[in-house]
């Protein structure tokens, strides 16, 4: 069988999609919409895909299987609910939605359908990433007791003026935590496990003339497992220094893995597991301190690949994809956690799926 598909919204990542797609065997990409007329018509010329259109019932009318969501983050609601009335499996871009309720919409609906929701987060595919989950499965790392999420990024104000729509809460979601951060928080709980309450603060320090979102952020996560864990992020950093996930299991061990340069597979910085020590640091002041949007979205390409390659064979084999809806939506509630803790200054419990957003 191949897998018919299109891709909605023809932005800049919409290319890793493009490229990922056309490398996975039993995959077609059939057609591509986009409401800007010009962009679409480029995007379709640039990768080869056939169809081109403004809307999604134009694709839905091409026989698709799926479709993949590059659109801005408060659009993902409406193409998945759509998508999955009409019968169409969807690899959706991260953050699965701005929102909860709007998450376990789209996880409903597609659930209704009985069609496959998978959300984007690559660097799950890193071995890096995959040898820490290993470890915790596999007790050598013991219980995991506490974590770590560092994100120091540098963001120029070009990056916010290209898209009108990043830096605004009503098209954006949010900021550092929503637009960069959730991929390492998405990194934590999928080590750590089931997050159960947040406090935090966000702030604007560098870039208020131009956005309104935060550009920092400040937290601190519960866990239901006991564990503990902090999370800094900031797009105001000067020097770039990428992303770093680190976890302490209960014997002591220490696991990390480091995305320096941004966007460059991540390593296993720090690895203390009994018997298997392993330190090292990949930073170094000759790498790129600040580098552009383009570059870092070329180096995640491979795992771009990786995450559609599994997309496509959960789809043709039945099974739940390396990533599902209700994961993605585990690093959403930690995100808007923050978002409301930060606002009313209190701790924010955060409900299990099923039961209901952060209270």
């Amino acid at each position: 069988m191949t897998l018919r598909v299109g891709i909605v919204g023809c932005g800049r990542i919409a290319g890793n999609h493009a490229r990922a797609l056309h490398q996975v065997d039993d995959v077609e990409v059939v057609g591509c919409c986009d409401p800007a007329a010009d962009r679409v018509a480029a995007f379709a010329a640039e990768h080869g895909v056939p169809y081109a259109t403004p809307g999604l019932d134009g694709l839905v009318e091409l026989g698709l299987d799926a479709v993949t969501v590059c659109t801005p983050h408060p659009v993902h609601e409406a193409v998945v609910v759509r998508a999955a009335e009409a019968g169409l499996h969807v690899l959706c871009e991260k953050p699965i939605a701005v929102d909860l309720a709007a998450a376990d919409r789209m996880i409903a609906a597609t659930d209704r359908a009985g069609v496959t929701l998978g959300v984007l987060f690559q660097r799950r595919f890193w071995p890096a990433a995959q040898r820490i989950r290993a470890a915790v499965d596999d007790g050598c790392l013991g219980r995991p007791v506490l974590g770590e999420v560092s994100v120091l990024l540098h963001r120029p104000a070009e990056y916010y003026a290209s898209d009108a729509w990043r830096g605004r809460w009503d098209t954006d979601g949010g900021g550092v935590l929503m637009t960069q951060a959730v991929h390492q928080i998405d990194l934590l709980c999928w080590f750590l496990g089931r997050p159960t309450q947040v406090s935090g603060f966000i702030r604007t320090h560098a870039h208020g003339a131009h956005i309104e979102t935060e550009d920092s952020a400040s937290a601190v996560v519960a866990f239901e497992s006991g564990a503990t864990a902090t999370i800094t992020a900031t797009t105001a950093a000067n020097h770039n220094l990428g992303n770093r996930v680190t976890v302490v299991g209960e014997t002591g061990a220490i696991a990390s893995v480091l995305e320096f340069p941004e966007g460059q597979e991540g390593v296993n910085e720090l690895w203390t597991v009994p018997g298997e020590t392993h330190l090292s640091t990949p930073f170094d002041a000759a790498r790129e301190a600040r580098p552009d949007i383009g570059s870092i979205n070329a180096r995640l390409g491979d795992f771009h690949t990786r995450q559609v390659q599994d997309f496509a064979q959960a789809v043709l084999l039945g099974r739940e994809p390396a990533v599902t809806g209700r994961d993605a939506r585990t690093s959403l509630a930690v995100v808007t956690a923050v978002y409301e803790s930060s606002r009313t200054g209190r701790v924010v419990p955060i409900a299990p799926p099923g039961e209901g957003a952060a209270r």
